[in-house]
């Protein structure tokens, strides 16, 4: 067999050559995409392990921890486990200024007036009259949040000293959802008591005021705590103004208040809806 002519050896050693090293190069990007890959996993591997770790972290703050103990401690207020309470605790300051101003408060009444409504809606009202309603007055029609946030949201111990000027500016906003509830009791033909255990003598006039002011007009009566209920406890007070309502011959088909003591004795009617507020407790 003859030898190839020597151009021909010459070209194929340089395609040999060039073979090599195309090959060579592509193992080096190939090895180059693998590092990148690799390194891009790594990446993103120490991102997610920093991630966890700040969520653990945050998780254990001191901050975080006692916002949970807010939430349970309210939860408890509200399912009356905890009574007779004097202040809010300090450590849960934050969590209650929180839910009283960021929203979560009003949801929670918008909730609560959703079910009365749907209650409302299933009674039929006689022609006598007689079919009554409940509410209360101070954190139930209007509002004293803005009093309670100067007083560290409850933190601070209750001074009456302070309380009744506030009272006297007769500023108290209406909660806008238990305002649309007493139009709708109003509308539907119930007769509407406004009971609260404000004193009588001193706070009738601007109370007067204020619910009109805010709205609240057309209800049947309003009552406060006149001389002969003086020294006793609130449960006590309402307790005997029900009872005396139902004498009269009235039907109370609902109690509405923000204190377990709103809704607790004697006659307190056919349903009772217990509104939020972990600001302060009346026994």
């Amino acid at each position: 067999m003859k030898n190839p002519p020597p151009h021909v050896t010459k070209m194929c050693i340089q395609s040999i050559y060039y073979y090599i090293c195309i090959s060579q190069r592509k193992m080096v990007l190939k090895r180059s995409m693998v590092q990148r890959v690799v390194e891009g996993i790594t990446y993103l591997f120490e991102l997610l392990v920093k991630f966890v770790l700040s969520v653990q972290k945050d998780n254990h703050h001191p901050q975080n921890k006692d916002d949970s103990y807010g939430l349970s401690w309210r939860l408890a207020v509200e399912t009356n486990n905890v009574r007779g309470w004097k202040t809010v605790p300090p450590k849960c300051y934050k969590h209650v200024e929180k839910y009283m101003t960021g929203g979560q408060y009003e949801v929670d009444l918008k909730l609560i007036v959703d079910q009365i409504l749907g209650y409302v809606s299933q009674i039929s009202v006689a022609s006598d009259g007689l079919d009554a309603w409940i509410l209360d007055v101070d954190d139930t029609c209007i509002s004293n949040i803005s009093y309670y946030k100067a007083m560290r949201f409850g933190c601070d111990p209750f001074d009456s000293s302070k309380f009744k000027p506030w009272i006297m500016k007769g500023m108290c906003p209406a909660n806008p959802v238990v305002l649309g509830l007493f139009n709708k009791l109003i509308e539907r033909g119930f007769k509407v008591f406004l009971l609260t255990g404000r004193d009588q003598a001193t706070h009738l006039q601007i109370t007067t005021h204020n619910l009109h002011d805010q709205g609240f007009n057309g209800y049947h009566r309003l009552i406060l705590r006149s001389a002969e209920y003086k020294g006793l406890s609130a449960v006590r007070y309402k307790s005997m103004i029900r009872k005396e309502l139902e004498r009269e011959g009235y039907r109370i088909w609902g109690n509405v208040g923000d204190q377990w003591s709103d809704l607790q004795g004697d006659s307190l009617g056919q349903r009772t809806f217990k509104l939020p507020n972990p600001m302060y407790c009346i026994s």
